[in-house]
């Protein structure tokens, strides 16, 4: 797999807010873990939820085939 063929990796973490604890799981495209984390990080801070306030579990490259959202999948085919 060469360094610039795009990923998929799946982000899965926590988040507060209002006392109460969320659980997300993201699929995103991107050429490194780094940008993939970056890309989720904006995505949940979009909706109102601070840094500070999400708790990033687990980072993981998966295949086009491991992958659940339909967009990121047909995207990778």
């Amino acid at each position: 797999m060469s360094e610039s063929e795009i990923k998929i990796f799946r982000i899965i973490g926590t988040y507060q807010k209002k006392f109460r604890k969320y659980l997300f799981r993201k699929e995103v495209r991107a050429l490194k873990e780094k940008d993939a984390l970056e890309k989720a990080l904006t995505q949940i801070t979009s909706i109102g939820i601070l840094r500070r306030q999400i708790n990033i579990q687990e980072i993981k490259e998966i295949s086009p085939d491991e992958a659940q959202d339909y967009l990121i999948r047909e995207l990778s085919k």
